[in-house]
Formats: structure tokens, C-alpha cells, sequence
């Protein structure tokens, strides 16, 4: 079962989420969740194995420029996650539908996301999808 997570579905989102990001702590997820859960132009959807929460993915409207995009605003898959146990059921695939059908229902007509160059695993979750390839960068930064 896919549902969108609303304020009382903060703890385990927090949990799932750290899964996802590991640098970062329940604690410090927990605030930042809260404010996205607030937002109109963000969603988060879980995964259900019953009645436990197994994955979710995070999404929101972007309405800065989106690498390989044409339109404004574009629906943004920021992140999505699902127990290793759980995997390969299709879980994350209809994770993935329920944020194109919230983006499409918010005006958008086209879905974006990005991933790390040396992650192949969720590049091949994204081909797998219906994605394209619109570039490979990499980032620079410096301390002035």
C-alpha cells in the first residue's frame, strides 16, 4: 500500500530517511521533514508491508531551471528508499507513481531527479522508470 505521510507519520519517515542519508541523525531529519511535510509544493509518500512502513520518496515542485527540462514548474523525485527486504517488488516503482500523479496534478508536465555518477543502482532504477539521461556533471567548490 503507497499513501501520502502526513505529521503523524513524521517518526517513521525520519527513520526511513535515514536509511537513505546516513549522515544525518532522526533528530536533526526530524525538524526539516516537519517543515517539507508543511509545504504545498512538497510530498512525501510511504510504503507500506502491512501495517509497517518499508520505503518512501520525497517530492516537490522545482521551479528553478531543471537540467533537460522545458517547462515550469517540474516535479522532482529529491529522494526515495525502500527496505532491502522489501526490494524488487515493485514497492519503489509505485512509490515513484504516486509522486508523477501528485506532479501532474500540481500543473507539471514533466518529472525530473538526479542521482550520483557512481551510483549505478538507482541509475538503473531510473532508466528502468522511463527516465533519460540529461547530463553528467560534476561540482566544484572552493573556500575563499
Amino acid at each position: 500500500m503507497i499513501r501520502k505521510a502526513e505529521i503523524a507519520d513524521l517518526a517513521a519517515l525520519a527513520e526511513l530517511a535515514c536509511r537513505l542519508w546516513p549522515e544525518h541523525t532522526v533528530e536533526e531529519m526530524i525538524p526539516e521533514l516537519a517543515e517539507n511535510l508543511e509545504k504545498p509544493d512538497a510530498a512525501f509518500f510511504l510504503a507500506y508491508a502491512g501495517e509497517f512502513p518499508v520505503g518512501f520518496a520525497q517530492c516537490q515542485l522545482r521551479r528553478d531551471y531543471v537540467e533537460g527540462t522545458e517547462s515550469s514548474p517540474v516535479g522532482y523525485l529529491e529522494g526515495i528508499y525502500v527496505a532491502e527486504l522489501w526490494r524488487k517488488q515493485g514497492l519503489a516503482k509505485a512509490l515513484l507513481a504516486a509522486c508523477e500523479s501528485w506532479a501532474n496534478g500540481k500543473g507539471c508536465a514533466e518529472f525530473a531527479s538526479d542521482c550520483e555518477l557512481d551510483n549505478t543502482q538507482s541509475l538503473q532504477f531510473h532508466l528502468k522508470a522511463g527516465f533519460r539521461e540529461a547530463n553528467r556533471i560534476i561540482c566544484f567548490t572552493k573556500k575563499i
